[in-house]
């Protein structure tokens, strides 16, 4: 039996950090990512010849009023139908909250199990019984699993589950439960979701895994994302294919610099990386964050922002990638810095400060929180109450004020 196992579609979820691509051609392609990616999912459940799709939840995004999300979603669950492919899906936490699950008709191949008790669907034709719970309200804190029933002998048993498993610092902690307590149920196959990356979580003879999200939204989703292809018999170990069906996708670059002797060098090696990525992605459109690191004699000549931004914009784009963000985390070597050692030693005194001083750096950012915190974090840039990228922007402070004294050390000679 091959089954199709996918989760996280966010459908018409609002892509963040697009506001730099402006009304680009690629910004309008990753406007419409979730609703591609999930038009490649339906192709690729329909060339797999699977018998069946499992939707592992959070297929809508919170409390989204826009019924053109939910005639989109019927309407590619009706091509299965056509096709003669059940669907099963439940409920995850941004679901349980939408007006758009509550009021849609779905077509007659697609089964929803129960929001109040573990529910099992039963397909003699298939040898198929699909266990699982959805989400009656976002928040489900209790471990769900207990109650899910024992396995059908004879049958393929797969079961379906909204969790974080034992917790993911990453992700809110819904439904959790223990990896042992997913493979004690017996089931062939364990479809999970909410988690944002593929990873199998039970390896032996009763498999769990996320398939992760279709489609990157953010910066920090990074890499190849899809769903997965299930093959498995009954009472056999389940075997799993990766499927990968983006759209666009976001990559971190980060670029050691120690290397380079001056900024051509610097730029050359960029456009290495971010061409590597671009093949590694084609024909996917590529969205980067260049962070360049490392000790480098260029280190003065590369702290110019907006200089530094738009030449690594003109290399990305010959590569075929747009940029989102630059980081300049590079420094002088320490035996370049012909500056008074006491200038040097205060600053980098005056950055482990804040780094070691929670208070201090909240009490700095509050005005800026206060003025434009809103705006910073809905454009997907900054968000000023993360202590820990506080500190990390002390760090690079303390870099580039380096960096900007041994550049004056070298024209004017110690400062």
């Amino acid at each position: 039996m091959r089954l199709v196992h996918a989760a996280d579609l966010h459908l018409d979820s609002p892509l963040l950090g697009l506001a730099r691509l402006g009304d680009s051609d690629l910004a309008d392609t990753l406007r419409a990512a979730t609703r591609r990616a999930c038009e490649n999912l339906v192709d690729e459940v329909i060339a797999q010849k699977a018998d069946a799709l499992l939707l592992a939840g959070d297929v809508y995004d919170g409390n989204w009023r826009d019924y053109a999300t939910g005639a989109f979603f019927v309407r590619q669950l009706s091509r299965l139908h056509d096709e003669g492919v059940p669907v099963f899906l439940i409920n995850g936490n941004h679901d349980a909250e939408s007006e758009i699950t509550r009021s849609l008709r779905l077509p007659p191949n697609t089964h929803r199990l129960s929001v109040d008790e573990p529910e099992t669907v039963v397909l003699d034709d298939l040898g198929l019984a699909v266990h699982g719970q959805g989400f009656a309200r976002r928040a489900v804190l209790e471990n769900l699993v207990p109650a899910y029933p024992d396995r059908i002998r004879g049958l393929v048993n797969a079961g379906m589950l909204h969790t974080s498993v034992q917790g993911d610092l990453r992700h809110d902690t819904y439904a959790p439960c223990r990896p042992e307590d997913l493979s004690g149920c017996g089931y062939e196959y364990f479809a999970l979701g909410h988690i944002h990356e593929q990873k199998v979580v039970c390896d032996g003879p009763h498999v769990a895994a996320f398939s992760g999200n279709l489609q990157g939204r953010h910066p920090k989703e990074t890499g190849a994302k899809g769903a997965l292809v299930v093959d498995v018999e009954p009472g056999e170990r389940a075997r799993l294919t990766p499927l990968t069906l983006d759209v666009a996708r976001w990559e971190l670059v980060e670029v050691a610099t120690d290397r380079c002797r001056d900024a051509d060098e610097v730029l050359d090696a960029v456009e290495v990386a971010v061409r590597e990525r671009c093949v590694q992605a084609a024909p996917r459109a590529v969205v980067v964050q260049v962070t360049l690191t490392g000790a480098t004699p260029a280190a003065p000549g590369l702290v110019e922002a907006e200089w530094l931004r738009s030449e690594i914009e003109l290399l990305a784009g010959k590569a075929g990638a747009v940029v989102e963000k630059v980081r300049n985390r590079t420094r002088p070597p320490a035996d370049a810095l012909s500056v008074d050692p006491e200038l040097t030693g205060a600053v980098a005194a005056a950055a482990s400060g804040l780094v070691g001083d929670t208070d201090r750096v909240r009490e700095l950012a509050a005005p800026l929180e206060r003025e434009i915190g809103r705006r910073l974090r809905e454009a997907g840039l900054l968000d000023l109450r993360d202590t820990d990228r506080l500190e990390s922007l002390a760090r690079q402070a303390e870099q580039q004020l380096l960096a900007q004294l041994a550049g004056a050390g070298g024209e004017d000679g110690p400062c």
